[in-house]
């Protein structure tokens, strides 16, 4: 016995010791760790946060909730000071965005390796000082980066480069030093590194090139094609006064005159040379310019004639190719952009983050094109500068209407606008008898190319129903971002005016144009353009408006759950059997073998959620229809309930894959 108890006794003691040490699950209290981090940084009491002061989720600052969980704290212009404890913001596991920007924070920057949803951080004009954290690297959702405005110092990491889905990196006005990690990925669209101390050659990746001087500005020792400084010219080293008196000797007074007249003689001959030349070159243009007036403007209508006659495919889909590209008279050179003629005007860049694009409109002339669409507004093309950069551009089809300074007010509109479910706006042209809007290249295609495929009846396939949620999620929150704007709206949403992402996030795309269509115009809408709008707007003379988007956005859900265009007003013909109708279409494809796999009672649930988000949508009285706020609260209930019941069965590959259907959606740049 006493054998049996030695050899029990140490084992039962090994156990217990064991699970002291391991830890233990603890229930995250979110409430708790936003206390702690107020008693922290908010000493001057500008937050009212207080322990027992219901839902955490209506606290100030608590911009979003998942499950009950904080999923989006923006703390801005608060006041606060101190600085941030890692410990206290890791308890908040479920962050997607972050913020403090303009505040009075210090000390170093935080190690946030524990918020693994995070997606964007904003800690921009503050005062944080030292290195840049590294452990930053290791979220892999991360997409926004602004510390810009602080004191950061050291080197920028490389291990940023594993971030994939980077999409913003803003670290200007700090103390950065060392050289430029070479980034790559694909998805960076904005970047500024101006006004530290970095140096070295600008690494020339695909990722960095096309981002010009006001990127790189205030770094004198920094070299590279991007900036018009080649590393291999080496300026002279800066001028130091000495403290001590410097002998210069006396050189021979010969030699000093000798050197002087050479100089003059050698200085007028060049300048009468270069006199000579300018006067040559001057009668050369004059004399073409007799000979080629007459037929310029000839020569511009044809060109633009030769453009307006290819025809593509659905307009808005930017990775498909439909046509053989524009077949202007350039020179021989079939593809490209060019026009001859008086009155080219010049390339006009919107936005605050456009000044950093590196092309111009001569490189956009020259540039090959391949024919994407042709709508209503006018065609669409792939442009494809000698660079390699790629952009879309849209011609529009009527350059008289509206008038220049109208026109001009709603390019400036429209370029202001930034958010991820945006296809941005970069630029516009326009002369005479042109105007074009240049766009982001997608090259993922379209809404409509991703339910159809290449099928030009408009015959699809429905989508799992978590890829509806999500695709609707997306569509929702560009829209009510659009809407946001007073006087703003969509006014021709469909699938093929929906783009998909480098992470295949659904973007839309010809917003604001319906006021530059000619009212005079003959030319009627198609058919399937006709039914995706509300009645109230079935006339072109009727000018858009937010309830007729929404209802645009409720057929474009039931073409997401039918597979099928609409041809016809399904309002009118099925009425309250859409619903019905829905089932019978989805029905047929799961005969058919066609249909992901559902088949269980959540999957039920989350189709009746859109169903009904879809019937709402598409009363027939607008003042009936919910506004894209109630829309999209709808859509996130029933996104996030899926998340909590969702288990394997309720995910297939269908047309999408797994981790497509699983992404989340992606958050807006400014909080």
């Amino acid at each position: 016995m006493k054998k049996i108890s030695s050899v029990l006794f140490p084992l039962v003691a090994s156990v217990l010791c064991l699970l002291l040490v391991l830890p233990h699950p603890v229930k995250s209290d979110d409430a708790q760790a936003l206390l702690a981090l107020k008693s922290s940084i908010d000493v001057f009491n500008k937050l009212p946060w207080q322990s027992g002061g219901g839902n955490v989720c209506n606290w100030v600052g608590v911009k979003d909730c998942l499950n009950g969980r904080v999923s989006k704290l923006v703390l801005e212009y608060f006041n606060l000071t101190g600085s941030l404890d890692p410990i206290i913001l890791n308890r908040l596991d479920q962050l997607r965005v972050l913020s403090f920007k303009g505040n009075s924070l210090s000390g170093q920057l935080p190690d946030l390796s524990g918020l693994v949803n995070l997606k964007s951080i904003f800690l921009n004009d503050n005062n944080f000082s030292g290195v840049f954290p590294a452990t930053i690297s290791v979220l892999h959702r991360m997409k926004v980066i602004v510390l810009s405005g602080n004191r950061i110092s050291g080197e920028i990491p490389p291990s940023l480069m594993n971030l994939r889905r980077l999409y913003v990196l803003y670290l200007e006005d700090n103390l950065l030093t060392g050289p430029i990690p070479p980034f790559n990925q694909t998805g960076l669209r904005y970047l500024n590194v101006s006004n530290n101390q970095l140096s070295g050659e600008i690494p020339v990746t695909a990722a960095l090139v096309h981002f010009n001087t006001s990127s790189f500005s205030g770094n004198p020792r920094l070299c590279g094609e991007q900036i018009g400084n080649p590393c291999g010219s080496k300026a002279p080293p800066p001028s130091i006064s000495p403290s001590y008196p410097v002998i210069i000797p006396n050189k021979p007074q010969g030699s000093s005159n000798r050197t002087k007249l050479i100089k003059i003689i050698a200085g007028s001959v060049g300048g009468f040379l270069l006199l000579l030349i300018c006067l040559l070159l001057l009668w050369f243009v004059c004399r073409n310019r007799r000979e080629d007036k007459g037929s310029s403007t000839a020569g511009a209508m044809r060109r633009s004639k030769g453009v307006n006659s290819v025809e593509g495919g659905e307009e808005g889909g930017s990775g498909g190719n439909n046509g053989s590209g524009m077949e202007g008279n350039n020179g021989g050179k079939q593809g490209g952009f060019s026009w001859e003629g008086e009155g080219l005007g010049s390339l006009v860049f919107l936005g605050a983050g456009n000044r950093e694009m590196s092309y111009s409109l001569e490189d956009l002339l020259k540039a090959s094109a391949e024919t994407l669409g042709r709508g209503s507004m006018g065609s669409t093309y792939k442009a494809v500068m000698e660079s390699g950069f790629i952009v879309t551009v849209k011609r529009l089809k009527d350059s008289r209407y509206p008038r220049l300074e109208e026109f001009r007010r709603q390019m400036e509109l429209l370029g202001k606008l930034r958010h991820p479910n945006l296809v941005p706006l970069r630029a516009y042209f326009q002369a005479k008898e042109e105007r074009l809007l240049v766009y982001d290249y997608f090259p993922n295609g379209s809404l409509f190319s991703l339910i159809h495929g290449s099928k030009p009846s408009g015959g699809g396939k429905p989508l799992h129903w978590t890829s509806c949620l999500k695709i609707a999620e997306d569509l929702a929150t560009g829209l009510l971002y659009i809407h946001q704007n007073p006087g703003l709206t969509h006014g021709n949403l469909k699938s093929s005016n929906v783009l998909l992402g480098s992470d295949f996030e659904s973007c839309l795309t010809d917003y604001g144009l319906t006021m530059l269509l000619n009212p005079d115009s003959p030319e009627e809408p198609s058919a399937t353009s006709l039914f995706y709008r509300a009645p109230e707007r079935r006339s072109i003379l009727k000018p858009p408006t937010q309830p007729a988007d929404v209802y645009s956005f409720g057929v474009l859900i039931l073409e997401l759950l039918t597979g099928k265009t609409p041809f016809q007003d399904l309002v009118q013909e099925y009425g309250s059997d859409i619903p019905r109708w829905v089932r019978s279409v989805r029905e047929e494809e799961t005969e058919a073998g066609d249909e992901p796999a559902s088949g269980n009672e959540a999957s039920e649930e989350k189709l009746q959620a859109l169903l009904n988000i879809a019937m709402a949508c598409v009363a027939l009285v607008p003042e009936n229809r919910p506004t894209m706020r109630e829309v999209l609260k709808m859509i996130r209930d029933a996104r996030a309930e899926s998340q909590v019941s969702s288990n394997s069965s309720d995910h297939s590959p269908g047309r999408w894959s797994d981790t497509v259907q699983s992404l989340p959606r992606e958050e807006h740049l400014s909080i």
